[in-house]
């Protein structure tokens, strides 16, 4: 499913503009010889002025392709780079490349002097595609890659009405699953540690806690609800204690990633309450932690190794087909049962 592509100059618009052939357009984009100095010149202007963009699969047959794709985080901290998150999907997509002979750059874009680089970088044919991660709701990044041309794929989405080929997991029918599997075992005060709520996959993780609530005709008082200003094991920690303090008598907790809950679990085993016995614990990912959870962590599992493998097919048909439509997958998920819950 998706939405139709954007108009783009073409190599025909270029040459009426310039006043020239298409075989000479052709030429000077390919910095082919024998074109007179005048006429790249007025090529040149014209490409500028249209903001024409070279077509990466027909660069690609005449042998003009970089061989190289650029995995973009858009986060600020370049520390997430080792968050257990970012390196599981940093393997997954390198692990399928590798019987390919395209090299995987890693970049972090974080301002908009950088994000004005990148796509500057990238349009000049040294990557022949972008794969992005951790896009917040306001990034520009996606659209302008789409604008000049670039084929790119996300991990996530920016929102409902995302208009860029995106990979992504079921996040609402997952934590929708696990707060009913929580309901199911008789607990009822349940609180919930989103995540950063400007990024949609935390958004649908907190809308899917709420729709279980709803549905067992359970009260999902706000009070219930903190935000963890990001995904990191600290801000489970600190939401978890606030949680503590406002809600005495909770009894479960999902948080919207692993890390959050292993923060959570730190939490809990402070204020001394047992998990699962007085606080059952959910968190959502299913990756190796930096350390082993105590107790094992009941978890939602998210298919990463499909993810990266998804997102690079989707990203080699974008540079070979040109689709004309955007492509939007979203990938099953399942409740993995440890002891935590």
């Amino acid at each position: 499913m998706g939405r139709q592509r954007p108009g783009a100059p073409t190599l025909e618009e270029v040459a009426a503009l310039a006043g020239v052939g298409r075989g000479t357009v052709s030429r000077v984009v390919n910095n082919a010889a024998g074109v007179r100095d005048s006429t790249r010149r007025a090529v040149q202007r014209a490409i500028a002025e249209l903001g024409y963009v070279p077509n990466l699969a027909a660069r690609s047959l005449a042998g003009h392709r970089a061989d190289a794709v650029a995995l973009v985080m858009t986060e600020p901290d370049w520390r997430l780079f080792g968050e257990p998150f970012f390196t599981e999907i940093v393997h997954a997509v390198g692990d399928a490349l590798t019987d390919t002979p395209v090299q995987l750059l890693l970049t972090l874009v974080r301002t908009d002097t950088e994000r004005r680089r990148f796509v500057e970088y990238a349009r000049g044919g040294r990557v022949d595609g972008v794969l992005l991660m951790s896009v917040h709701a306001e990034d520009p990044l996606p659209d302008m890659l789409a604008k000049a041309g670039l084929p790119t794929v996300m991990l996530g989405r920016r929102s409902a009405d995302e208009s860029v080929t995106y990979v992504d997991a079921d996040n609402a029918g997952g934590a929708r699953g696990a707060v009913t599997y929580l309901l199911d075992g008789g607990r009822r005060r349940i609180g919930v540690i989103s995540g950063p709520l400007d990024m949609y996959v935390a958004q649908c993780r907190l809308r899917g806690y709420r729709e279980a609530l709803e549905l067992a005709g359970v009260t999902a008082g706000a009070s219930l609800v903190v935000e963890g200003g990001d995904f990191k094991e600290e801000s489970g920690r600190r939401a978890m204690t606030e949680l503590i303090a406002r809600h005495p008598d909770l009894d479960a907790v999902f948080a919207a990633s692993d890390t959050l809950a292993a923060g959570a679990l730190g939490a809990l085993r402070a204020a001394g309450r047992r998990v699962p016995q007085d606080v059952a614990v959910i968190g959502f990912d299913d990756f190796q932690p930096a350390r082993p959870t105590d107790p094992p962590l009941t978890t939602v599992r998210q298919p990463l190794e499909e993810i990266g493998r998804t997102m690079v097919r989707l990203l080699q048909e974008e540079m070979e087909d040109s689709p004309v439509a955007w492509r939007h997958v979203i990938l099953r998920t399942e409740l993995v049962l440890r002891n935590s819950a």
